[in-house]
């Protein structure tokens, strides 16, 4: 076998050989335990120092597309097969739902509103479980590098959760908005991040909270990925679905619309599958952002 690249990184016959030979060694373990494994063994770690375990994990789930390895099944179905079963924690029944005491007031009334990161496993818990419940898409939990935030009022009640993450891998008018080549792109692109999820629950109603909180989050997001992940972020995209939402939020908060998408997912190789077509937005960090993004 000749050397392939997969998930960035370089293998060798002998890297795959490794793989299998760790596979035979330890069958009990988990994917988790493997790609854990992995990452520490190669030293595969952010800029931040952190092991790229997730992205150990993707690599193993791509070699065993291929045919290349042989992977223990997994413990959970989630994703593109089956939504997770939700389990509630018997010590957290208040993670099961939230409080739908209706919130209808200006944004001076309900302010200073606080946008603080997610960190521990109770908040990650909580923001998961509002986003399961209340955001048309549902949401199945954070993969990879991502930062999400709660927003709560000056009483400490729930008004916002947002989601960032990798940014999509090819867009026709985002990158021609940035002007970047092909190698370009290949390069630069994990200093854009995806704004996945944007959720104001459904019980609340205030005027212009929408384009605060956006303001709030991109003001301190480049920060907060820097300290987690060792590097800046230079842009920010999102995809609007236009015929269910009018985007008057980003558009107050200074976000560019720069095309749409093709109604294609990165899976649909042979053209079958239909999703919405989405209106592209994206709102630079940074005056310079396309010589940060475009430099080798």
């Amino acid at each position: 076998m000749s050397a392939i690249c997969v998930q960035g990184r370089l293998l060798t016959a002998a890297d795959v050989e490794g793989i299998r030979a760790l596979r035979a060694e330890h069958p009990q373990w988990t994917r988790r335990q493997l790609s854990e494994h992995l990452a520490q063994q190669w030293q595969w770690r952010n800029e931040a120092g952190r092991l790229k375990d997730m992205a150990a994990r993707t690599l193993l789930l791509k070699l065993q597309a291929r045919g290349l390895i042989d992977l223990p099944a997994p413990l959970t179905r989630n994703g593109n097969s089956q939504r997770r079963a939700r389990v509630p924690h018997p010590s957290q029944p208040e993670l099961l739902s939230a409080s739908s005491a209706s919130i209808a007031a200006s944004l001076s009334a309900v302010g200073p509103v606080s946008l603080k990161p997610v960190e521990d496993r109770a908040q990650r818990r909580r923001a998961t479980e509002l986003l399961r419940q209340y955001h048309y898409r549902g949401y199945s939990g954070a993969v990879g590098e991502n930062v999400q935030y709660l927003v709560k009022d000056r009483l400490g009640r729930e008004l916002v959760v947002m989601v960032f993450g990798a940014a999509a891998w090819k867009v026709a008018s985002r990158d021609a908005f940035i002007g970047w080549s092909v190698t370009q792109r290949q390069a630069g692109l994990r200093w854009i991040v995806n704004q996945q999820r944007f959720l104001i629950l459904p019980w609340v109603q205030v005027p212009h909270l929408a384009s605060h909180v956006l303001g709030l989050a991109l003001r301190r997001l480049s920060t907060d990925w820097q300290g987690r992940y060792g590097h800046p972020v230079w842009l920010v995209e999102t995809f609007v679905e236009e015929e269910r939402y009018a985007a008057t939020s980003y558009k107050a908060a200074g976000w560019i619309r720069v095309g749409q998408t093709t109604g294609r997912t990165r899976q649909d190789r042979h053209r079958t599958l239909q999703t919405p077509v989405k209106g592209v937005w994206v709102k630079p960090l940074h005056a310079r952002f396309r010589q940060q993004l475009c430099s080798p």
